[in-house]
């Protein structure tokens, strides 16, 4: 008991949390203006990891034991309940609203109530970088997963290193052996070039986070720590915690999702600065505490896990909602936030505040009581919706599809995939083509005949001269993009029939100057390439850069814009192609976004991938921006 006196509530933590989960959800909102706020999760892993531990410490000091069930029921109580709530009234809203989102949802339903969503999201190959085709509202959950797998071993380990190794010395640096083994790991796994979901999703790859900031609690016990320490130690304390949160700040800006550094030890040095800021706001003596803490900071960090929580749900349900989000992303953005905070200020206030002091031993007990008074009593005003909202949800998960297809999918899943091989057909008969062209002799009378009806047919089919036909049937240039290009393959082929076409589903700016590299080396890189990246996400100017390198000086370069009015990285994007125009000068962009703007019939229901009507004009477009008539 008089170990329990000594425990004090760290108010400055509410400042780091809110400095967290601000970055989060701005990296979601605002992803090229926030390209570090994923970050915010590093915090929140050392966070975890430094108080779990020292309130392990802290029992041990005084028991000599560690209650395992009484901790379980704890963090239990702590992550379930409220995530349970998100996930029930995100499932109910999906099942009247948005039933698009039902496929699969049994599986991540129980897999995120369960705590292993991570696992379930790496095997059934959800991409947490893809923002446009990786449409879930419960993306983030894979947070919590991996929180609770740590909270399952940890007080394990924590008794078994207390047992073997006795002095905190040894057992810091065993677990920070530990931790660098982790990294280690993620760096091990890391395949540069390919989506790195794996190791940014995986328990074993993502620990050291949480580990480092356990390492801290055996070497910084917060009931061990002096209030009055020396006036050069307080500034030297001061100076650490203000440059950790000062290079914390900028990594947020600075440090894209998308750079190799992360995972070769970047994000093991992001969590040391997670746990040189925590050292600091944890101590006493130090004025960061005092200093990050304000009403403000105290209100959003106490809320911080329903912010989280209700993040993803309301992005995926109010876009789903808006037709051209892009137009205005900093309105939609401001009425985004203010439902998260709504939603979460309602959630803390109704369902967390009531549950606080709940004895959860009694809950079949409570549950019964309901029911013995009548259902439409003034004292149960909340029962009859619980029961109408836990229907709903029983329903969507009973009627979830398990990797459904709908007619619109699978027609644009044909699609995809019969472009797929005539692209992969272009690239390996290119050589021959070539070779044929340049060996063969005069055609004769029938043969040119055909051809030319042919030509004629294509000037009619795509609406150009036959003149550009005859043009674009001898040009040969390279065509390399995200699944956009991929879904015009077999127009681009047919009309440019000597021409390279390489596109592919979810490529990224970043992943595309080894495989543009390859394309040279074996010769299929042609003097005019057409580039349509960014649809994925968007680039810095050295990914750029790095592209353009590829290309050399000599080679002429166009970039298809982008035109995808549900993604709010649009303008950014486009943009930022605008600038690189004029920075580059063998670079021209083709305008697809404004050619197709105005004419959503040539779209799927994305927006953004072309249909059958579609691709007759975004061929047109390539036929007119590189063939002049």
């Amino acid at each position: 008991m008089e170990q329990k006196t000594k425990r004090r509530y760290i108010t400055g933590l509410d400042g780091v949390r809110t400095l967290a989960v601000l970055g989060v959800i701005f990296y979601h909102l605002l992803p090229d203006k926030v390209k570090g706020g994923y970050l915010g999760v590093a915090i929140f892993f050392a966070i975890s990891g430094y108080l779990i531990t020292d309130h392990l410490n802290q029992e041990w000091q005084a028991t000599g034991k560690i209650r395992l069930l009484t901790f379980y029921k704890k963090r239990l109580k702590r992550l379930w309940p409220n995530l349970a709530l998100v996930m029930v009234l995100s499932t109910a809203y999906i099942t009247l609203f948005q039933r698009n989102l039902l496929n699969n949802l049994r599986g991540v339903f129980f897999s995120s109530l369960l705590f292993f969503n991570n696992w379930w999201q790496i095997n059934n190959g959800a991409s947490y970088f893809d923002r446009f085709n990786n449409e879930s509202p419960f993306t983030h959950i894979w947070y919590t997963a991996v929180e609770a797998q740590n909270y399952l071993i940890w007080p394990i380990i924590f008794i078994i290193l207390m047992l073997l190794l006795k002095k905190r010395g040894k057992i810091f640096i065993a677990i920070v052996i530990g931790a660098i083994a982790s990294a280690i790991w993620m760096a091990i796994l890391f395949e540069p070039g390919s989506d790195p979901t794996r190791v940014y999703y995986g328990t074993d790859t993502r620990v050291f986070g949480i580990w480092l900031g356990s390492a801290l609690a055996f070497i910084w016990p917060s009931n061990h720590l002096k209030e009055k320490i020396p006036r050069e130690a307080k500034r030297l304390l001061n100076g650490v915690g203000l440059g950790s949160l000062l290079l914390l700040i900028l990594s947020f800006f600075f440090l894209s999702d998308q750079s190799k550094f992360l995972y070769y030890g970047g994000f093991f040095l992001i969590s040391i600065l997670c746990v040189l800021l925590l050292a600091v706001v944890v101590h006493p003596g130090a004025s960061l505490n005092k200093w990050l803490t304000n009403p403000i900071f105290s209100y959003i960090g106490s809320r911080s896990y329903w912010i989280y929580l209700y993040q993803y749900p309301v992005m995926i349900f109010y876009e789903a909602k808006i037709k051209n989000l892009a137009d205005n992303v900093l309105l939609h953005t401001i009425v985004e936030i203010f439902l998260i905070m709504l939603l979460s200020e309602l959630s803390y206030q109704f369902f967390e505040k009531p549950l606080k002091n709940f004895d959860y031993s009694k809950t079949w007990q409570t549950v019964k009581g309901w029911f013995k008074k009548p259902i439409l009593s003034r004292q149960k005003p909340a029962l009859i919706p619980t029961i109408a909202i836990l229907a709903i949800t029983l329903v969507g998960l009973v009627i979830a599809p398990v990797n459904h297809v709908d007619a619109n999918q699978q027609r644009m899943k044909e699609q995809i995939l019969a472009n797929r091989k005539i692209a992969a057909e272009s690239k390996k008969t290119a050589k021959e083509k070539t070779i044929e062209s340049s060996t063969s002799g005069s055609q004769d009378k029938e043969a040119t005949a055909k051809q030319a009806e042919q030509h004629l047919e294509l000037a009619k089919k795509y609406g150009v001269t036959d003149q550009q036909v005859k043009k674009s049937d001898a040009a040969k240039f390279t065509f390399f993009g995200d699944s956009v290009m991929l879904g015009a393959a077999a127009g681009l082929n047919e009309m440019f029939p000597n021409s390279v076409v390489d596109a592919e589903i979810n490529r990224q700016v970043y992943a595309s100057v080894d495989l543009l590299q390859k394309l040279k080396d074996d010769k299929l890189l042609h003097d005019t390439v057409i580039i349509g990246l960014g649809t994925n996400s968007p680039f810095t100017d050295q990914q750029f850069a790095d592209i353009m390198n590829v290309m050399g000086k000599d080679r002429k370069v166009y970039w298809i814009n982008m035109r995808a009015p549900t993604v709010r990285t649009q303008g950014t994007v486009n943009a930022a192609l605008t600038k690189m125009a004029k920075q580059y000068k063998n670079l021209t962009i083709i305008d697809w976004y404004d050619y197709s703007i105005n004419h959503g019939e040539w779209f799927y229901e994305d927006g953004t991938h072309i249909n059958p009507d579609g691709l007759t004009s975004y061929v047109k477009l390539m036929v007119d921006s590189l063939i002049k008539a």
